[in-house]
């Protein structure tokens, strides 16, 4: 199962990515926000030009770091999707156009795909979002599980009926595991099958985290000094 980490911060993809065991990034409007940028990268204000440019910045330099760094477009209707994302995907090659899945959305991964422009569908809550999303041609899709749990609901329920789906249909677009909330999360996704896990970065840092091995490498340590004489 391939790993992303959700963020808008190129520091965290390059502490991460020298670990060995990143493959791509995500990224939205809210966590552009987060790193106090302008979520608005398309406005009509004055500083429309400087932040799409701080926005484009940033996507470049993940660009430099993994082979997938989706960037979400923030028109709400087809033709301005269709628009932005074709700006972005002439950034760069690892450029994946991030796509809301609403009708407009469907309509501008049709589009995309007809022109072999990877897309990823995000904000999926069901698995008939996701079919029409996988035929409409999109190369990922992003059901968003952390939500789900929010309402009540057992969001890998979610996973599990789209997983057995793709294996009866033969679809071949990527899933994205996103809105993870622990590592279990991560866990349960990859044995359900899910191709991609998107891991914000305070969740990321736990993986490599036991407090055995922890436990462990301090007893190592410990019996070394004696036999050393250190």
């Amino acid at each position: 199962m391939k790993l992303f980490l959700d963020t808008a911060n190129v520091s965290q993809v390059a502490e991460i990515t020298a670990w060995g065991v990143l493959d791509g990034v995500t990224t939205n409007p809210s966590l552009v926000l987060k790193e106090g940028k302008d979520s608005s990268t398309h406005s009509t204000s004055s500083g429309q030009a400087g932040s799409l440019q701080v926005f484009k910045k940033t996507v470049l330099e993940m660009c430099k770091l993994v082979p997938c760094v989706s960037a979400q477009v923030t028109a709400t209707d087809s033709a301005g999707m269709i628009k932005q994302g074709l700006e972005y995907a002439a950034w760069h090659k690892h450029v994946v156009v991030k796509v809301p899945m609403t009708t407009e959305g469907l309509k501008a991964i049709t589009f995309f795909a007809s022109k072999k422009i990877k897309t990823n569908t995000t904000l999926v809550f069901s698995a008939a979002q996701a079919m029409l999303a996988a035929k409409a041609g999109a190369t990922i899709i992003s059901p968003f599980i952390g939500r789900l749990d929010d309402q009540g609901e057992d969001g890998m329920n979610l996973i599990a009926e789209i997983m057995e789906i793709w294996q009866q249909h033969g679809f071949t677009t990527e899933v994205l595991v996103a809105s993870t909330r622990h590592p279990r999360h991560i866990v349960d996704a990859a044995r359900l099958g899910a191709h991609i896990c998107t891991i914000p970065y305070d969740v990321f840092k736990k993986l490599p985290n036991h407090g055995l091995t922890d436990s462990g490498l301090k007893k190592f340590q410990e019996d070394w000094k004696k036999v050393s004489g250190r």
